[in-house]
């Protein structure tokens, strides 16, 4: 999420010719962008941290529910 969100920060620098940014090549941003579909579409599942972000999700879904079940044996 950090890695889109500087790529909308250079794309609304250089579109608003912010400082610096005005002389940037337009390659710039577009090579940021470029990095990010690679390390979404093909780095990120190749390391794991897709299904590892899943996992926690469920994880969480778990813990919610044993502690509702312990909550109800409670009362």
């Amino acid at each position: 999420m950090p890695l889109i969100m500087i790529i909308a920060a250079l794309v609304a620098l250089r579109y608003f010719e912010v400082w610096k940014f005005a002389d940037m090549s337009w390659w710039w941003v577009g090579g940021a962008m470029l990095f990010a579909f690679i390390w979404f579409e093909f780095i990120e599942k190749m390391l794991g941290l897709d299904k590892k972000k899943a996992h926690n999700v469920d994880e969480e879904r778990r813990k919610a529910r044993v502690a509702a079940s312990f909550e109800k044996k409670r009362k």
